[in-house]
């Protein structure tokens, strides 16, 4: 267009009509009579705005990126951590749910046989004391803890009261060599010893070399003098081979204990022996043994068959 008078005026006209358009946008606000108009505009060219943007600005979307990454960063840490205090509560909730249960089953013996106890927790094992297979507990003088006191759980005889400090005590255990316990069989009477093997079952030698015995017969304590040691009628264990009598004096068994000396955790000391011998009453109850199902399975020919044998 050549600069002449009539592009001029029409320059300046257009210029005036388009400030007036944006007079009159301003004032009617959302209803602006071109806010149609410009709706549409932004549909058509706002797509196209957002992708320039893009292109153009690149640093300003991997700032946002990094910033969103990292919250998203902080909240999955926050759930990472929340998940792993929710586990260790549980854990801790197990493990008060199986002591709960411990205490419960020893209670369970100690009434069974009038047994006076003092609970405590196992808080050491080894060898430290000297002995092979021992325990430290956390009761001791101070909670009328004495040398030579039986040592028991819920599952049976754990062992005797060696060393006794203020606050803490030695309990050998009953699988230890160098421990010695006089026993009874159930029912028969059968009188013996029990001393311990290590790992391995206890060994028992009884003192009616003819004596009849079988695999699964049971073992409680006999009891001492006035109770020390040993009170009488703690369990001990379950026969779990006897060996060929050979017509000596005495007779051997092999007797797989009540008790897991390796995962010990809540004991009772007996300080106060039964009024009566309690015999076979703390014994576990036998489980009843379970009759496996018979199935008898009827082959009826089919039709076919016997027409095709037929046949033949």
């Amino acid at each position: 267009m050549r600069d002449t008078k009539e592009s001029r005026l029409l320059l300046v006209l257009l210029v005036v009509i388009a400030f007036a358009l944006i007079t009159v946008d301003i004032r009617g606000g959302r209803n602006s009579p071109v806010d149609g108009a410009r709706q549409a505009a932004a549909t058509v060219f706002g797509p196209v705005e957002n992708g320039l943007s893009s292109a153009v600005d690149p640093v300003g979307n991997a700032v946002s990126a990094i910033r969103d990454s990292g919250g998203r960063h902080d909240r999955l840490a926050a759930l990472e951590k929340e998940n792993t205090a929710l586990k260790a509560k549980l854990g801790s909730d197990d493990r008060n749910r199986s002591r709960l249960g411990q205490l419960d089953k020893m209670l369970k013996i100690a009434g069974e046989g009038q047994y006076g106890i003092k609970g405590a927790q196992v808080i050491a094992i080894g060898s430290a004391q000297g002995f092979s297979w021992t325990i430290t507990i956390d009761a001791g003088a101070n909670d009328g803890i004495k040398r030579d006191m039986t040592v028991l759980n819920g599952d049976g005889l754990v062992g005797r009261v060696t060393t006794v400090g203020p606050d803490t005590a030695t309990v050998l255990l009953a699988n230890d060599p160098d421990f010695t316990v006089g026993t009874r069989m159930e029912g028969s009477d059968e009188l013996g010893f029990a001393s311990g093997q290590g790992d391995r079952p206890l060994r028992v030698e009884l003192l009616n070399g003819k004596a009849e015995v079988k695999k699964g017969d049971r073992l409680i304590t006999f009891g001492s003098q006035a109770d020390k040691p040993f009170v009488p009628g703690v369990p001990v264990g379950v026969v779990s081979r006897v060996d060929p009598s050979g017509g000596g004096l005495t007779r051997t068994l092999y007797v797989t204990p009540y008790v897991g000396f390796t995962k010990l955790d809540i004991v009772g000391v007996v300080v106060e022996g039964p009024k009566k011998d309690p015999r076979d009453t703390v014994l576990p109850t036998k489980p009843k043994p379970v009759p496996t199902p018979t199935v008898t399975v009827t082959v009826t020919p089919s039709a076919g068959a016997d027409t095709a044998d037929t046949q033949q």
